[in-house]
């Protein structure tokens, strides 16, 4: 065995990892698993233990692992396992013992005895761990031997305890002492196996119990164990004139060598045209077998020698021909892999048609293609030179000098391929656009936002925009040109907010082509009923609201569903009007009809005139609240208190003012004689505001009476007599009603001032 470390396993491996190896076959479980172990007679799996032997005498058994292992690369290895021995026989100090080994010959039937299960002319590595001193006459005791090279174990005198070969063989001291064998607890038990640096065809093994060292020593492989390829590892145990129950469990196998990506690699190679031989750099391949090349080391072979290339970088070749890489771990946890070849063959060079296919998005007509990602052959270090035409490349004229940002329609580019060797091909590439993204134009309609109706609120996901169902995303944008450019997305287009207007899905399909699609986005306006107006009603009436038909559903602020409502009072109400998903909210006002105001009231002589205000006109008088006219005139009144009413166009109850008609004085003779020496209005004192006032035929002012000159004048102005003439005058008052109403009083008088 060399210190390169191939195992070839039928089951798959695992990987190590930190400084440990991976554990690739055990021997372990409750209850015991043996898959992939043959029992040879007389063991038998018992729960979580194998029984080598059973407490009877002249009993033999073994368990091996049925995969052969091949150590032609092997430089380390690792076994652990716990044992026990005990029973009745080891009382009287007698039994024989167990072994752990790595053999040629595994036994088919086990050793009696001293052999400790061993078969006849054992070849191989063999630890065993004896408790009977057959070289004293007999006795117990606790000893490890190790053997590496052939053990006859044909009789108690020629096994493995006189194993004597110099640099093979070890024999440690009797450890009852200190680590006796014999007991009911299991002890633990390490082997390891690694490549003597110093001796690469030796074994530096180390064994230990309970993490004591019993030996760790190099190991020189004698007779057949020297030339052997591959074997089998196992345990076996033997009693002979006394019994001994051997038990072990916990069992595993360390080993595991590099995971490699692959087991072979190809690449064809032109002929030197000078010298007709192949040049490859065999590094070049690394990268395709594990995938950090720096973590390792590469050896390369032809196949079938032992001997490596020794210029691995600059390797020439002139036929077909196979190279084995082997792989080490440059840290020294995994075993080498000798797995992996590269199979390299001598052929005229040619390029390979390819296509290349990308996006006509949003049907542009012409897309950026990476003339250089065109996989027109894998011979690494080749030059490439583009060219629009066949011809262009022959002429070696109108070179591409833009290949990996060509702009272009769907067509073809040759190019011409030059390997570092001198050899040449020629490639079309096709390019190609994948199937266009297929959308539509789609128009969405939402009902309008009840306190802003020019607007709506639209799920533009849910627009119809295309047939394609899964694969897809969807962006949307308020112009084509954000579209384009990814600006400005509209980030919640879930619950859009938005004017009729139009906006933009970008359909991105599988294969990243996109194509974009127009929305129409369209508010639907309120719809009001037409005939439903407000009205204006006397305040103590009631009247009727109808919407009208046409409307899918109704729902007044009065809780009715009905198209209309009858016998409602003054006030505000609401309907709501259902045409299709919408709703539109009309509000409608019952307004009380104002009240006509009698404003003034002018009196002359014998005759009223009554000024409304107010109200809604045509205007209707009455003098007692049941005849009633169009004019505002009565004539022919009587002196004293009447009473007027006055009603408008709505015909409510009417309005009432009671009217003075003042006594009438047309003269009066000023002389003293205490006959019509003076007017007096002093009977209309109760009367608010009341104002007696006195104007000569030109208008003039001459004298006024209010409270203090009691409402009477005496045919003086300004404390002179005036002329004898006639005189006209006012009287003003507000009557006593809720509105104060203005009244005038107008006449005449003749004043006689008589010496």
């Amino acid at each position: 065995m060399n210190k390169f470390l191939l195992f070839y396993f039928s089951i798959l491996l695992l990987c190590l990892s930190g400084t440990s190896f991976a554990q690739t076959y055990q021997l372990t479980g409750n209850p015991i698993n043996t898959t992939g172990w043959t029992i040879v007679p007389s063991a038998v799996a018992n729960t979580d233990f194998i029984l080598l032997t059973d407490d009877v005498a002249d009993k033999a058994g073994a368990i091996k692992l049925n995969d052969p292992i091949n150590l032609k690369y092997c430089d380390k290895w690792r076994v652990e396992f716990d044992f026990r021995i005990d029973g009745n026989g080891t009382s009287s100090g007698k039994g024989d013992g167990f072994a752990f080994w790595y053999l040629a010959n595994p036994p088919v039937t086990s050793q009696q005895g001293a052999g400790l299960g061993i078969p006849q002319n054992a070849t191989g590595l063999i630890v065993g761990f004896d408790i009977y001193n057959n070289i004293a006459g007999g006795g117990s005791m606790s000893k490890v031997h190790v053997a590496y090279g052939v053990v006859p174990n044909t009789a108690d005198t020629n096994g493995l305890e006189y194993y004597n070969t110099p640099g093979s063989s070890f024999h440690s001291p009797d450890l009852n002492s200190t680590q006796p064998f014999v007991g009911s607890t299991y002890k633990h038990v390490e082997v390891t196996g690694v490549t003597d640096p110093i001796t690469p065809t030796n074994w530096i093994i180390t064994v230990k119990i309970d993490g004591n060292t019993i030996t760790s020593q190099s190991f020189t492989p004698s007779a057949g164990a020297a030339t052997m390829t591959q074997g089998y590892f196992g345990f076996s145990a033997s009693t002979g004139a006394a019994s001994a129950k051997h038990s072990i469990k916990n069992v595993k196998i360390f080993t595991d060598k590099v995971s490699i990506l692959k087991t072979l690699a190809t690449q064809s190679y032109c002929p030197n045209p000078s010298t007709g031989l192949g040049n490859v750099n065999l590094t070049d391949f690394n990268s395709q077998f594990v995938s950090n090349p720096g973590n390792y080391t590469f050896t390369y072979y032809p196949q079938g020698s032992s001997t490596p290339i020794s210029n691995p970088t600059n390797y020439q070749f002139n036929t077909n021909t196979t190279v084995t890489i082997v792989i080490k771990d440059s840290a020294g946890i995994l075993c080498d892999n000798p797995d992996g070849k590269i199979q390299l063959t001598l052929a005229a060079f040619k390029a390979d048609d390819k296509t290349l296919t990308q996006c006509n998005n949003n049907k542009a007509g012409t897309a950026i293609f990476n003339l250089n990602s065109a996989d027109v052959t894998n011979v690494p270090g080749v030059t490439k030179n583009y060219y629009k035409t066949l011809n262009d490349l022959n002429a070696g004229t109108n070179e591409i000098l833009n290949p990996d940002n060509y702009l272009s329609a769907p067509g073809t580019v040759y190019v011409k391929v030059t390997t570092p060797l001198g050899c040449t091909g020629t490639a079309k590439i096709t390019l190609a656009f994948y199937p266009d993204t297929v959308v539509k134009e789609a128009t969405m309609q939402s009902c309008f936002i009840e306190n802003n109706i020019l607007n709506a609120e639209f799920n533009l996901t849910s627009a119809n925009v295309t047939p394609l169902t899964s694969g897809i995303t969807k962006k949307y944008y308020t112009t084509i040109a954000n579209a384009v450019n990814d600006t400005n997305e509209i980030i919640n287009p879930y619950q859009y907010i938005s004017t009729n207007t139009a906006v933009y899905a970008k359909v991105t399909d599988t294969n990243g082509c996109f194509a974009i699609a127009k929305i129409n986005l369209v508010v639907i306006p309120p719809v009001k009923s037409s005939i439903l107006i407000d009205k204006t009603i006397c305040i103590e009436d009631k009247t009727d609201l109808d919407a009208g038909s046409g409307f899918d559903g109704y729902l007044w602020s009065t809780g009715e569903t009905t198209s209309s409502i009858k016998g409602v009072s003054v006030g505000t109400y609401w309907v709501k009007l259902k045409t299709g998903n919408c709703i539109t909210t009309q509000t409608v006002y019952v307004k009380p009809s104002p009240d006509p105001v009698i404003s003034s009231i002018d009196i002359k002589n014998n005759t009223i005139t009554v000024n409304v205000a107010g109200g809604r006109s045509p205007y209707q008088y009455s003098l007692n609240g049941t005849n009633w006219q169009s004019s505002n005139t009565f004539t022919g009144l009587a002196r004293g208190e009447v009473k007027v009413f006055v009603k408008d166009f709505y015909n409510c109850t009417p309005i009432e003012v009671q009217v003075t008609v003042p006594n009438l004085i047309n003269a009066i003779t000023p002389n003293g004689d205490n006959k019509n020496d003076f007017i007096d209005y002093s009977a209309l004192a109760y009367k608010k505001n009341l104002v007696f006032t006195v104007f000569d035929r030109y208008g003039n002012k001459l004298y006024e009476a209010g409270k203090i000159r009691n409402y009477t004048w005496d045919g003086r102005a300004y404390g002179k007599k005036i002329p004898t003439a006639t005189y006209w005058y006012t009287i003003l008052w507000n009557e006593n009603d809720k509105n104060n109403t203005e009244t005038r009083y107008s006449g005449w008088v003749l004043v006689k001032n008589l010496e």
